[in-house]
């Protein structure tokens, strides 16, 4: 393991494609264009075809082949094939557990085994192709409070290991916006309005900007505004406050949300299925993020 390899592994297993064939394998990472222009009304297309320098810099030494793009208008794809019986797909796929797409792929137990830099480099991998940081992500109601959210569509486990390795490098997650009915529909309002499963959503994973100064990005327009917003988050909180995990805070008993019916929807881990939860640490702690 190097750090190429962590970056690259973090791509994919962020929001990548694997599609394996007879005697070829062709990897695919999709860089969705959240919003097409950025606060400052920059076109994020021209970003990322920019930011493909730094990446092929990383990634085409490693696997020892040149990596193929294309632009469309919600993303950029990137991808790259190697026959099935060379190392570096061999290895590829056995971080992963195997999964043909991101939803489906776990991380290795392996990789939490390798150094603070390489964990630091797989989670840039995973925040440049499904990591976010806008003015609009601001924590509600505190002035400055930006933040980063990393969003994993559908994956549980995934969520959790990224949370696992943000706090291997100490980096406190600020909350988890979980795709579960009690926190994606808790009032039970679109449920009542024939929505049953509007609840399924991705899960976001939030965490204040200067916290993540220590990942960053390789997408320049990312970079730029972690940067910015790091900047702006400190004129108004104190590092101090920010560098806080769930459990070194003050317990604070939020009000009791109605039960639901999707609590028992088979879409759910079994360790939580069933269950009601009224914060998302309750939540995150039965799934193995804590302490």
């Amino acid at each position: 393991m190097n750090i190429e390899m962590a970056y690259l592994l973090g791509m994919i297993l962020g929001n990548g494609e694997i599609q394996q064939g007879p005697s070829e394998t062709v990897v695919t990472i999709d860089i969705p264009h959240k919003n097409l222009y950025t606060d400052d009304e920059k076109d994020v297309r021209v970003y990322v075809k920019a930011s493909l320098v730094d990446i092929r810099q990383i990634v085409e030494p490693l696997i020892g082949t040149g990596i193929t793009y294309t632009q469309g208008r919600k993303s950029t794809k990137i991808s790259f094939k190697k026959p099935n019986a060379e190392y570096v797909m061999r290895q590829i796929l056995h971080y992963v557990g195997n999964g043909s797409r991101h939803a489906f792929m776990e991380m290795h137990e392996d990789l939490f085994n390798i150094t603070k830099d390489q964990k630091k480099s797989l989670l840039r991998g995973i925040a440049d192709v499904t990591g976010y940081i806008r003015k609009s992500n601001i924590a509600y109601g505190v002035a400055g409070a930006h933040r980063v959210y990393i969003e994993i569509p559908g994956n549980w486990k995934m969520v959790i290991d990224i949370a696992n390795l943000l706090r291997d490098i100490d980096v406190p997650v600020q909350t988890i916006d979980f795709g579960h009915p009690n926190f994606r529909d808790s009032e039970l309002k679109k449920y009542n309005a024939g929505k049953k499963l509007y609840w399924k959503k991705e899960h976001q994973i939030k965490i204040y900007a200067n916290e993540f100064l220590s990942v960053g990005f390789n997408i320049n327009h990312k970079q730029e505004a972690l940067e910015k917003y790091s900047e702006e988050l400190l004129e108004h909180l104190n590092p101090e406050n920010t560098h806080k995990f769930y459990w070194e805070k003050n317990v604070r008993k939020g009000k009791r949300k109605p039960v639901h019916p999707g609590e028992n929807d088979s879409s759910l881990p079994t360790s939580i299925r069933g269950k009601h939860y009224n914060s998302w640490t309750e939540l995150a702690k039965d799934l193995g993020y804590h302490e």
